[in-house]
């Protein structure tokens, strides 16, 4: 019986003494640390107490590791080197040196040696994480994979790490933003930190995926309410849903009920449109000033004005602004220039009677689709049949034929670049038909009303002018 309680008392002591020695050397470490920390000035006032400390821990690698942590929390690689090769060489099978020298490495900017080191802490102990997330940090950004492998590895010792969490992390700094999303929405929303969850929330919106975003959002907010970044998020993506009520909700929430709000030109923009979608067309207007007073280079922003202008009919702004935003561009585009024409013609449309601004703003108009049949000939078709258009509102009887040139140019390109689609053909073919019923030239006419027919056999206009020609 005696022999028995030795025994029990002997493995009581075995339990409590291998945790009892660890908090020792960590008080020792901690004791240390501070010591390195207060004399950083003056290393040489801690040469004894640094000797007393290596003697008492000359075969602990945990220790001496620890040291060179506290030289290497001061920026003295050298020491820490010192006592991290020190702590490698005699306690082999402990992580902390490697890791140690891993992160003198990395504060070198040699991420290759970083992680060699940071590899061989887990080869050496491989139930120690720090090697595994450190290896994995390391590589998060150069290659999000890699990381990812190693904390896999990691999983498989420790299935409580959140591998997918940190694996979301890793491909969201990395701008690998399809992968960044497949691995957060694998943890539950309520496991991720709250800057993980802006990171899933930010990716589904510049992924576009709108609605996964804004239900990450809410989630977000409704964990905090003032937080600037998650009522940011939502406010973007019901304005881009737009749904402009609760943009406009959030919006007020982001401006003036989170903490620590930086507001951007870019929030004054989304404001803008929000405003733009709710028809608040001059409080839009000043959302859209404050973006430009903010970041003048956003030109997208002076469209944007331009377009708020003209929705309350002032073109005079909203012209004004539309030329200023293409002032910025070296070449405008095609698409920019027809924009330009579109406004002209819808300032010409806006006017009713036929006066010097009408007239004016359609020969704008008429100016700029000349400039893109000569600039860009692909487009020769296109601006052909706008010029055509436009003339025939300089020319409502038709009387002068202003139309006429632009849309026989029209059919001769239509004929050679779209055959296959001679349904192209029927506009110019009834303008034609009706040009030369007013030249009196009935034979030219009728040709032209056939040539309809045989497109369009059911064409009204056409069937009705060849009764009249017959």
């Amino acid at each position: 019986m005696r022999a028995i309680k030795y025994l029990l008392a002997g493995a009581l002591v075995s339990v409590v003494s291998a945790p009892s020695m660890a908090q020792d050397v960590k008080s020792q470490i901690d004791a240390i640390t501070k010591v390195v920390k207060a004399n950083k000035s003056n290393p040489e006032a801690i040469e004894d107490q640094v000797k007393d400390f290596v003697k008492e821990n000359k075969k602990n690698g945990v220790a001496l590791a620890g040291l060179g942590r506290a030289f290497l929390d001061i920026k003295d690689t050298v020491n820490a080197k010192k006592y991290a090769e020190m702590a490698v060489q005699r306690g082999k099978k402990d992580a902390e040196g490697y890791i140690l020298l891993g992160d003198i490495e990395a504060l070198n900017n040699d991420g290759g040696a970083a992680a060699t080191w940071y590899q061989q802490a887990t080869v050496m102990d491989p139930q120690e994480p720090q090697g595994y997330i450190k290896y994995a940090s390391v590589y998060r950004k150069r290659s999000p994979e890699l990381s990812v492998q190693m904390l896999e590895k990691l999983r498989e010792i420790d299935p409580s790490y959140p591998v997918d969490a940190e694996a979301g992390h890793f491909f969201y700094g990395a701008n690998k933003l399809d992968k960044a999303v497949e691995y957060f929405g694998k943890v539950d929303m309520n496991q991720l930190k709250d800057n993980y969850l802006t990171e899933y929330a930010t990716a589904e919106l510049l992924l576009a995926n709108s609605k996964k975003s804004l239900e990450v959002a809410l989630f977000g907010v409704k964990k905090d309410p003032r937080s600037a970044a998650m009522n940011r998020i939502t406010f973007y993506n019901y304005t881009d849903l737009k749904d402009y009520k609760n943009a406009l909700k959030y919006a007020d929430a982001l401006f003036n009920k989170s903490d620590s709000a930086k507001i951007s030109a870019r929030d004054h923009q989304y404001y803008g449109y929000a405003l733009m979608g709710d028809s608040a067309y001059d409080q839009a207007i000043e959302q859209f000033k404050k973006a430009l007073e903010l970041n003048s280079d956003l030109n997208d922003v002076r469209k944007q004005l331009s377009d708020a202008y003209i929705s309350k009919g002032d073109f005079t702004n909203g012209l004004a602004f539309y030329d200023e935003y293409l002032s910025k561009i070296e070449k405008p585009s095609v698409p920019d220039l027809d924009g330009l024409a579109r406004l002209y013609a819808q300032q010409a449309a806006s006017i009713d009677s036929m006066n010097d601004a009408k007239i004016a703003a359609l020969k704008k108009a008429d100016e700029i689709y000349g400039k893109i049949a000569t600039e860009s000939p692909s487009n020769k078709m296109y601006a052909a049949m706008m010029r055509a258009r436009i003339n025939s509102q300089l020319d409502p009887e038709s009387t002068q034929g202003l139309a006429k040139p632009y849309y026989e140019e029209y059919v001769q390109i239509a004929q050679t670049e779209q055959a296959d689609n001679p349904k192209l053909l029927i506009e110019p073919y009834l303008y034609l038909g009706y040009y030369y019923i007013l030249k009196e030239d009935n034979a030219t006419a009728k040709s032209y009303y056939e040539k309809v027919i045989a497109i369009d056999p059911q064409n009204q206009f056409a069937t009705q002018a060849l009764s009249v020609l017959q």
